[in-house]
């Protein structure tokens, strides 16, 4: 009994999805919760310009793990179909969440609440339905233009891995594990989002790299000569190659004795007649090339536009700013939450 009353109050209490600029407003519902609490101050490098190239190489094995964890399951397509399961969780037009979006909005609703989302390299998908803060909010350095906040492209990450990363990822199908599925769609999709936005910084190094020659095509609009110049093919190709070798490596299971066995991936791939792989080495190479990296590209052009308006962020010295972004680095501490 105690349980269909909880659902119902659920129910009653519609959320709202609005992918617009990204929700300040935890800032000022923070001091319901940690009233007096001085902010804090982030003192690890993780975020400084230099350390961008480890980051996204450290990213890769992120993204390559999720998928091998996704790929355990079947195509399961009720878990993104609206109404097809009963969630308490409707849109502001009043449709119903499909269980993606519902598991999705929830686990935001927590990270959200351990600032999660005031860190400058978390972009959330549900930025208008952000909680309260229940820490102290922290302060990161100012690295970037602050037109950053209002760049989100998860609209599109979002229907690029259920139109496009899916159906190659998993196998067709149902196996009713539609919990499981979702929780892991969730942390395809915050690595995914996580890389992607890290074209912000991205596009901060190259910008200080090349002041001039970018400032006088943000002057005059030329959103397709900015996009020529931080375009750098040759990397771009090894990234492909680099990320198509570490599937195949991730994606064998190594025995006791050190032999490579079969994986067991609902989708793998069969690289030159070798063992079958828990991962498609081609499907994670295709994904860089086709969507991480032409959404980057998008993300960089954006805040390229932007650069030269209102203040601009404070002086970096160029040793900092000659940053081969795609090269291998030890990884780097991550951000403090």
């Amino acid at each position: 009994m105690m349980q269909t009353s909880q659902r119902n109050l659920w129910a009653r209490a519609p959320y709202e999805h609005r992918n617009a600029r990204r929700c300040r407003s935890t800032t000022k519902k923070v001091t319901t919760i940690v009233s007096g609490a001085a902010n804090a101050r982030d003192m690890s490098s993780a975020l400084s310009l230099a350390n961008i190239r480890s980051s996204l190489i450290r990213q890769e094995d992120t993204i390559i793990f999720n998928f091998i964890e996704r790929a355990q399951f079947a195509r399961n397509v009720p878990v993104y179909t609206p109404d097809a399961i009963p969630v308490p969780g409707f849109n502001r037009c009043g449709r119903r969440y499909s269980l993606l979006e519902y598991v999705l909005r929830e686990t935001e609703q927590l990270h959200g609440s351990v600032r999660r989302y005031t860190s400058p390299d978390e972009q959330a998908f549900f930025p208008d339905d952000l909680p309260p803060l229940v820490l102290p909010p922290i302060t990161y350095p100012s690295v970037l233009h602050h037109c950053a906040e209002s760049i989100n492209m998860n609209e599109r990450i979002l229907q690029m891995y259920m139109n496009d990363i899916l159906p190659g990822l998993t196998a067709p199908g149902d196996d009713f594990n539609y919990g499981s599925s979702a929780t892991l769609d969730v942390t395809c999709l915050q690595a995914l989002s996580k890389r992607i936005h890290y074209g912000k910084f991205v596009a901060e190094a190259k910008f200080l790299a090349k002041p001039e020659e970018y400032s006088a095509l943000i002057r005059s609009r030329d959103a397709a000569g900015i996009m020529k110049l931080l375009t750098d093919r040759e990397v771009e190709r090894s990234v492909v190659e680099r990320v198509r070798r570490k599937a195949a490596t991730f994606g064998q299971d190594i025995t006791e004795n050190g032999a490579v066995s079969v994986g067991t991936g609902a989708n793998g791939g069969t690289p030159e007649g070798g063992p079958r792989l828990k991962v498609s080495p081609d499907l994670v190479a295709r994904v860089y090339e086709d969507i991480v990296m032409p959404l980057t590209k998008d993300v960089e052009v954006m805040y390229l536009l932007r650069r030269l308006d209102g203040v601009q962020p404070p002086a970096v010295s160029s040793a900092t700013t000659t940053v081969a972004f795609e090269a291998s680095q030890p990884a780097a501490a991550a951000p403090a939450r």
